[in-house]
């Protein structure tokens, strides 16, 4: 199967919206709206972006100012630079890129988040922790200390001793 892979050069200025289905390499000025749903969008070294951008995977090695969605990936390399917002399951920010924004990592699955919150939820033992502050359940603390909270058992255990 054969990649299309489309370059847009440097002294290339587009204003507008920007559709494709094929993988696009950008080295010039975009402003607008760009959408590559399913393919990666790269923007190179020389590559200005002002705009909204949706693609499966964003790989950043220019300056894109505006939001970022991607369905797979934003990678920004060094030198790289995002000024807005990233959504994508996945972010890779190399050091010495820039970024100034927030990133919303939600995955597509709602599912496997919510199983993963009740065993967070199983961390009611903290409560637990709480009440073993009364003076007759401190032994009862010292013996869970290597499951609970270390820091505050030990500080109960040697007052204790």
């Amino acid at each position: 199967m054969e990649k299309d892979i489309v370059n847009i050069g440097k002294s290339v200025v587009i204003k507008g919206e920007l559709n494709g289905s094929e993988d696009l390499t950008i080295e010039g000025h975009v402003e607008g709206t760009i959408q590559l749903r399913e393919h990666v969008l790269t923007i190179g070294p020389n590559g200005r972006i002002k705009a909204q951008v949706f693609a499966k995977s964003v790989i950043v090695l220019g300056e894109v100012t505006g939001n970022v969605t991607a369905s797979d990936k934003v990678d920004i390399r060094d030198n790289g630079s995002v000024d807005g917002d990233i959504i994508s399951p996945r972010v890779a920010i190399a050091e010495g890129a820039h970024f100034r924004g927030s990133v919303d990592m939600q995955r597509k699955g709602g599912a496997p988040a919510q199983p993963a919150k009740p065993a967070v939820a199983p961390a009611a033992a903290q409560p637990a922790a709480s009440q073993p502050a009364a003076a007759p359940q401190a032994p009862a603390a010292a013996a869970q200390a290597p499951q609970g909270a270390p820091a505050g058992q030990r500080a109960s255990a040697p007052s204790g001793r």
